[in-house]
Order: structure tokens, then C-alpha cells, then sequence
């Protein structure tokens, strides 16, 4: 092995090393005893897993987050494939434009996203709302669903719809029936992306959630600001880990897909 390559190794791993540390320290704080983060800890216990499943409150927030993910998920999965087959079989200068104007929550610093939709819901009512809340949500995480799809799309050999369409189906039976399956795992991705990234927003919860519809990110927050102990490490842990379920279970059905095609 050359020089180059155990440096190239070397960078890798240190790389890899500063980006699970923080995870593995947020877990083994999780499982401390102490009243406070310590780390590392001098006894372990489950009392803040006990404390965080058994709070009314907590389970609340963490219900309405669930909610509000995969309803957001259930809106921007066939919006933004949608989106996504017209950006890719479509030539009109107008289209381009628009897939501008798509991308735009993601460009667009959060906090000014937040407080303009703030700023928006006040006049409506939609402040702490689930649907207000919702369509925040679907708008901010519309764009991933649209990257990743347009990029299956892309390497997806589109004359195989066109013949199950000389055949006599229409465009939308031979999508479903042809390219849909085809790009199964692109779909999924932006799918697990809307979820993860729905789930996990905080700071335009911060500004448009409150009352019965507060979600787990915001409570989180406003729990820092009173006092931090452990079950905010209990609470990360259950979050990074079933964030890590599904990347994992995404890995698997596109891997599956693929040996499928093959």
C-alpha cells in the first residue's frame, strides 16, 4: 500500500471518527445515572428512558412529530415524483424555471424561511396548527423528494415507457407500470429524507409550533433552556436511532430492488 493511500485511509478515518463520536458520546450520556451530562458516567441507568416514556408531555410532542412527518411525507412523495417526471421529459424554458423555484427552501436561509411563514400564518391562523404545520414541512422537504427521483429518472432509459405506451396504455399506466418500479429506490430515498428531515426540524417549529401541536424538536429546545439533563441524551438516542432503522431499511429494499432488476 502506498503512501498516498494510508494518508488518503488515514484522513478517511479521522474523518469517520469526528462524525460518530458525538453519537456515540450522546448514547453512553443516555445511559448515565447522574442527574446531569456527564461524561463519562460514573453509574448507569435507564431512569431517563424511564423518564422520557413515561412523561405525558414528552410523549405528546413525539407523537405530533411522527404525525407531522408522515403526513408531510404522504403529500411531498407524489408532489414532488410528480414534479420530477415533468422536469425530466418536459423541454419548456419555463420548466427549468420552475425547478428554480423548487429548490428554492433549500438555498433559502432557515431562519428567514421561518420567520416569513410566521409572519404569513399570523394573518391566516395557521400559527400551532397541524395543517400549518404541515404544509411548512412539505414545503422545506419537497425539494429532496424532486433531487432525488429526478436523479433515477435520469438514468432511467426513458424509451421504455414510450414503448408501453405505443402498446396502447396511457402515460400514467405506463409510469406506474414501467418506470415507477424502475426507480422504486430513488422514491424511497426522497422519501426517507422527507420523513427524516419533517421529523427532525426544529428551528421553523420554534417559530410556528406551540400548544396541543408542539413538536418533539421544540420541546427539546425549550427543555435546553430551562435545564439540561440526560433525557435529552435519552430522547437524541431514540431519534438517531430510528433514524438509522430506516436509512438501513432503505438500504436494504434498494439493494433488493436492484438485485431484482439485475
Amino acid at each position: 500500500m502506498t503512501i498516498s493511500r494510508l494518508g488518503l485511509w488515514a484522513i478517511t478515518a479521522l474523518v469517520l471518527f469526528f462524525m460518530v463520536m458525538p453519537i456515540v458520546i450522546v448514547f453512553v450520556m443516555s445511559f448515565s445515572d447522574s442527574r446531569f451530562l456527564t461524561f463519562p458516567p460514573k453509574a448507569f441507568s435507564l431512569r431517563w428512558y424511564e423518564e422520557y416514556f413515561g412523561d405525558r408531555d414528552w410523549m405528546d410532542a413525539t407523537w405530533n412529530s411522527f404525525l407531522l412527518a408522515t403526513l408531510t411525507t404522504l403529500i411531498v412523495v407524489p408532489v414532488g415524483t410528480a414534479a420530477a417526471y415533468a422536469a425530466n421529459v418536459s423541454q419548456s424554458s419555463l420548466v427549468r424555471r420552475l425547478q428554480i423555484l423548487l429548490l428554492t427552501p433549500v438555498m433559502v436561509p432557515v431562519i428567514i424561511l421561518a420567520a416569513g411563514l410566521y409572519m404569513v400564518y399570523a394573518q391566516v391562523g395557521l400559527v400551532a396548527t397541524k395543517v400549518g404545520l404541515v404544509f411548512a414541512f412539505a414545503m422545506m422537504n419537497l425539494p429532496y423528494v424532486f433531487i432525488s427521483v429526478l436523479a433515477g429518472l435520469r438514468s432511467f432509459d426513458m424509451s421504455q415507457e414510450d414503448v408501453a405506451r405505443s402498446l396502447g396504455v396511457n402515460r400514467f399506466t405506463a409510469f406506474m407500470k414501467v418506470t415507477l418500479p424502475q426507480i422504486k429506490a430513488s422514491v424511497i430515498t426522497g422519501a426517507l429524507f422527507a420523513f427524516i428531515g419533517a421529523l427532525d426540524e426544529t428551528v421553523v417549529s420554534i417559530f410556528i409550533a406551540g400548544g396541543e401541536n408542539q413538536t418533539l424538536p421544540r420541546r427539546m429546545f425549550m427543555s435546553l433552556r430551562n435545564e439540561i439533563d440526560p433525557t435529552i441524551a435519552a430522547i437524541s438516542s431514540v431519534l438517531i436511532s430510528v433514524s438509522f432503522a430506516l436509512v438501513i431499511i432503505s438500504s436494504l429494499r434498494g439493494r433488493k430492488a436492484r438485485v431484482g432488476h439485475a
